[in-house]
């Protein structure tokens, strides 16, 4: 039978199942309602600690850093220097954010190393909490495991991130620093997060307020 469908016919075929199949494993993950990663980040800040070389960067740890939370959207940076060094953003949630009956009332979205919240109307909690218990973290995988933990991760899951916020230099006088703070918004924000462990978390047993 196919091998009497014209060659065209048979590519687009295969790159049909191809889509079909990437859709279909990164579909966002449900949890129940109710469901709540309650730990907030944990950010233990450093007095001075000694440069590490990744590359071509130098990265300067500003804060170990450890966070449980809630996957909400993901995006891919492939070109400039700066995708050299975070060639992954996570938005992640915790506390309200990371509760499915709040997440399903918001719009997530990525681009341009920034991530935008949406409501319709009344925001579904109080915006100031909102804000604090969500952050766009830029990933610098510590190694290729966790580059391809990190990239294989999908909206909804629930994980477990450990490593340090950096500052980096690298060529041609880049420059690029971490927040130290979850309550910041606007330019500068935003985690540089050198990560050294990713974890799947089984989702609590049961909803927390």
């Amino acid at each position: 039978m196919f091998e009497r469908l014209p060659r065209w016919l048979m590519v687009l075929m295969v790159l049909l199942a191809v889509l079909s199949w990437r859709q279909w494993s990164d579909r966002a993950v449900e949890q129940p309602y109710g469901l709540r990663l309650a730990q907030i980040p944990m950010q233990q800040n450093l007095a001075s600690a000694g440069a590490r070389q990744l590359g071509d960067f130098s990265l300067q740890p500003r804060a170990r850093f450890e966070i449980e939370a809630r996957v909400l959207s993901t995006e891919r940076y492939r070109m400039g220097i700066s995708a050299d060094l975070a060639p992954l953003d996570l938005a992640l949630g915790w506390g309200v954010m990371s509760d499915q009956a709040i997440v399903d009332q918001i719009q997530v979205s990525q681009g341009a190393r920034w991530y935008i919240l949406r409501w319709d109307f009344q925001p579904p909690a109080p915006e100031r909490e909102i804000m604090r218990s969500s952050g766009n973290m830029h990933i610098i995988p510590g190694d290729e495991s966790v580059r391809d933990q990190a990239f294989d991760l999908r909206a909804g899951e629930f994980v477990k991130l450990s490593g340090y916020l950096v500052d980096a230099q690298g060529p041609d006088g880049f420059r690029w620093s971490s927040s130290l703070s979850r309550d910041d918004t606007g330019d500068g924000a935003c985690e540089l997060f050198l990560v050294e462990s990713v974890e799947l978390l089984t989702p609590p047993a049961s909803p927390s307020a």
